[in-house]
């Protein structure tokens, strides 16, 4: 497991925790003026709800919801921002081979009567449904297209990180040079600490408690992690091309420059497995990983030395 090491000087490290996106955000800004810290994370709190607005598929407007309205029927103009988002998270899918997906479908209708033909017809629909490759986009009409009707996608997956990161734009354009903000765990840091000094994740042995055996320096990184405890695995971590829960992998987590490249990868280095996960990683730039598997050892992409 990660956790963010003690903060060096407490006096002059501003902090407000919120809850948005159905998340704990907890913003730690370096400034030892705690009105000017309130203002900013003001500024930043408007900026995660302005996106969550845009992207909920909780909220009828948004442009997630008129994609999936539309689904099988026309394609739909959107806001470049939108746009640009999908068109990230379907080159994640293509990077991992389908292991992350933003697409699926509504419920298909099956029973135990039904013949061994209606239910292959029945799971090869499902299937279309729940397949990237079904997302069509258009970048000269800048329009998003769901071929069958049926299907859906949601960001939920990378929209938590993506407004941290806006979140964190946003702060720095009014002036905060250091911060770190930590939603549930996952941290997104940038400038150092009050002594000049990067921001630092400990790396702690699982089963021996309190107890950090490596440190590793994330200051203007992104870190997510993942833990495939039982609650884990009843919210389907599974391997795509089985459809069994994986069980072998214990925690991943991830390290980028932002905090929705790194959320969004989490969720694939456990459906691949830790050895073809980190081969993967090992072929990319700006991206590191820690693993532990099931037997509590330790593996680590060729970025990272512990």
């Amino acid at each position: 497991m990660l956790a963010l090491k003690n903060l060096t000087d407490n006096t002059i490290i501003f902090n407000r925790t919120t809850r948005l996106m159905g998340t704990e955000f907890d913003f730690n800004l370096v400034t030892d003026n705690a009105a000017w810290a309130l203002q900013r994370i003001e500024s930043a709190v408007n900026e995660i709800t302005r996106i969550e607005k845009l992207l909920s598929t909780f909220n009828e407007d948004s442009s997630i919801n008129l994609i999936n309205r539309n689904a099988g029927i026309a394609p739909v103009r959107v806001d470049v921002e939108t746009f640009k988002l999908v068109d990230r998270a379907l080159q994640i899918s293509a990077l991992t081979h389908g292991t992350f997906d933003i697409a699926y479908g509504v419920p298909v209708n099956e029973n135990e009567s039904q013949t061994v033909a209606v239910k292959t017809r029945t799971l090869k629909k499902k299937v279309s449904l729940t397949n990237y490759i079904n997302v069509e986009l258009n970048h000269a009409k800048q329009t998003v297209f769901l071929k069958n009707a049926g299907m859906r996608i949601s960001l939920s997956a990378i929209a938590r990180g993506y407004a941290a990161d806006r979140a964190k734009v946003v702060l720095q354009m009014e002036g905060v040079n250091s911060g770190v903000i930590n939603m549930d765990g996952d941290l997104l840091t940038w400038g150092l600490q009050p002594d000049n000094t990067a921001w630092t994740i400990g790396t702690a042995d699982s089963s021996k408690a309190n107890e950090i055996y490596a440190d590793v320096e994330i200051s203007n990184m992104a870190v997510a992690t993942s833990i495939n405890t039982e609650l884990v695995a009843n919210r389907a971590v599974i391997n795509a091309e089985s459809g069994f829960p994986v069980s072998a992998t214990k925690s991943i987590s991830i390290i980028s420059p932002t905090a929705e490249l790194s959320g969004a990868m989490t969720g694939p280095m456990f459906g691949m497995g830790i050895n073809t996960g980190l081969y993967l990683i090992n072929k990319l730039n700006q991206i590191a990983c820690i693993a532990v598997d099931d037997q509590e050892r330790v593996y680590t992409s060729k970025h990272i030395i512990l």
